[in-house]
């Protein structure tokens, strides 16, 4: 096992303050205390405060990656799209506040719809294009265009998670994680070709 350096505590820190204590509670000054060092040798490391931040979220991406690729290997295209849905949810209810600071917070080097996303630099969205298209190609979803489709897919699964992180859905949290499945299931079954849904 390689040795922790100080760059790893560096972004092991603010990782524990955005969810801890969300991002506005990174400072300079304050990651430095922690892990005990000054505050300009921080800049050894990153350029920046933001540049912290994104190394985290970064970070956190790669790890969504490798559960999705360890848990759906093999699995046909409509399993993937419930695979990434069960692990974004989990991810979100575990990690409130980095969960938002990923994925729907104001980050300058956010990817955006449509050029990033078409252009493969997203992280998190090209493997949900990518499982829509293998899907219409399984024909496990119906024929459409694949980034309307996996925009569609991502809308409903960050709506409805922001809505329950804002107190609009007031149930437990159990009972939310359930009724993520129910909806994500009607979703991919809406998305079916007709004759698989009659069935």
């Amino acid at each position: 096992m390689a040795a922790t350096t100080t760059r790893d505590r560096i972004v092991a820190t603010v990782r524990s303050l955005i969810v801890q204590r969300g991002p506005d509670e990174v400072s300079m000054r304050r990651v430095a205390t922690a892990v005990g060092i000054t505050p300009m040798a921080i800049y050894r490391y990153f350029d920046d405060r933001d540049a912290m931040l994104e190394q985290v979220a970064d970070n956190a991406f790669v790890e969504l990656d490798q559960r999705f690729t360890e848990k759906s290997a093999g699995a046909p295209a409509d399993g993937r799209l419930r695979e990434l849905l069960e692990i974004h949810v989990d991810f979100a209810l575990d990690q409130p506040r980095l969960y938002d600071f990923m994925f729907t917070a104001q980050r300058q080097a956010a990817r955006r719809y449509p050029h990033d996303f078409r252009g493969g630099q997203s992280e998190r969205f090209n493997p949900l294009a990518d499982t829509v298209a293998d899907g219409i190609a399984q024909g496990v979803l119906d024929d459409g265009e694949v980034w309307e489709i996996s925009l569609l897919l991502a809308a409903f699964m960050h709506g409805l998670i922001r809505l329950y992180l804002g107190g609009r859905v007031d149930v437990p949290k159990a009972q939310f994680r359930a009724l993520c499945m129910s909806m994500g299931e009607r979703m991919i079954e809406s998305l079916a070709p007709a004759a698989i849904r009659v069935k």
